[in-house]
């Protein structure tokens, strides 16, 4: 299987497409001016756009031809460019967070081959991760106290998407469904299963099996980002920009995102041996603030955050299974069962005794 690339995007029924959605911009002549080097979901496109009198810049998310990398929350609502721009047409209209203009989204493949959505260009910086942003990057190169207002504002920002009105996003949960912890372990469990295909994953199955031993009390759902981290969001100097991917977002208790948001603070230090700089500011610290944002208690986090090092296991299953699929990998390989993200349960599975 071959990715679809900038190059073969037909920038001409792109422009057909835009053109009646920006009416001040008349002649609109587009051009690929690249892509993000990671991501693997949708593919990114950066455009440069002109027209008479006028110049901007646009982002395209297009579907891939591969099935999801997260499983469905909704099984009627399968396409993650879809999921995406609904999610944030929900929480722009909010106004809670930070969110690129949305200019369109297309469900119709004969515009471009796939469902596809354009958005504004939002300027800033990304954290990478490849070399890790904890190691090197504009994060390193931060004053102390600029450190710490960017984990902060992070975290406020989270609290900030669970503000948002569950039943806004109602399409993220099917009818009769229960937005509960349980629905998610079990979504994730049939997804990882699937994935696995008769394979044993002895470290996963592990974390499972205590995850199934000590369920945590259900508490009331709200709107789940899915993917809460400083790398999915884009900043300028030290605040959020714009919040970005929400393609794994549900309908789910606040946790299970508070505990993917700790749970990737962990895999950017300890997992990768990364020391943590000055100003940044401990786990404890930003779960004391994610409850002050929130303005409620949320406990002991431990079970989240090893749930969220069992997602992100399944997730690198999934990925390593697409590689494999578009013969990038070969199908006797073994990242999908020694790998960072596996590092970082396994080092919670240790915490915990077993």
């Amino acid at each position: 299987m071959v990715d679809r690339t900038a190059v073969d995007i037909d920038l001409r029924s792109l422009e057909a497409w835009l053109q009646p959605r920006l009416p001040d911009a008349p002649d609109l002549r587009l051009r690929a001016a690249g892509a993000p080097a990671s991501g693997f979901s949708a593919e990114t496109t950066i455009l440069d756009a002109t027209w008479s009198g006028g110049t901007d810049r646009f982002v395209l998310r297009t579907e891939t031809p591969d099935p999801p990398v997260y499983p469905a929350q909704n099984p009627a609502l399968t396409t993650e460019v879809e999921i995406q721009y609904r999610v944030m047409d929900v929480l722009a209209d909010s106004g809670a967070v930070p969110i690129a203009p949305l200019l369109g989204f297309e469900a119709d493949p004969a515009v471009l081959g796939a469902p596809f959505f354009v958005m504004g260009f939002i300027d800033g910086v990304v954290p990478i991760e490849n070399p890790m942003y904890t190691l090197e990057g504009f994060f390193t190169e931060l004053r102390t106290d600029q450190r710490t207002t960017m984990i902060e504002d992070g975290v406020r920002r989270l609290a900030a998407v669970h503000s948002v009105d569950p039943g806004l996003a109602g399409f993220l949960l099917p009818e009769g469904a229960a937005p509960t912890t349980a629905r998610q372990l079990g979504i994730w469990h049939d997804s990882m299963t699937r994935e696995l295909a008769g394979r044993e994953h002895p470290l996963y199955e592990r974390a499972y099996a205590w995850l199934i031993a000590n369920a945590p009390a259900e508490t009331p759902p709200v709107l789940c980002w899915g993917d809460p981290r400083l790398g999915n969001i884009i900043w300028r100097d030290d605040h959020a920009a714009c919040l970005t991917d929400f393609e794994a977002a549900s309908i789910a208790p606040a946790e299970v995102d508070l505990g993917w948001w700790l749970m990737f603070d962990r895999w950017c230090h300890e997992a990768y041996g990364a020391p943590r700089r000055d100003g940044e500011i401990s786990r404890d610290v930003q779960r004391a603030l994610y409850e002050e944002h929130a303005r409620r208690s949320v406990g002991d986090t431990t079970w989240f955050e090893v749930f969220a090092a069992a997602r992100y296991t399944a997730i690198v299953v999934r990925v390593m299974n697409r590689l494999v699929d578009r013969a990038q990998l070969p199908p006797d390989h073994t990242i999908w069962l020694e790998n960072p993200a596996t590092v970082c349960l396994q080092q919670m599975i240790e915490e915990l005794g077993l």
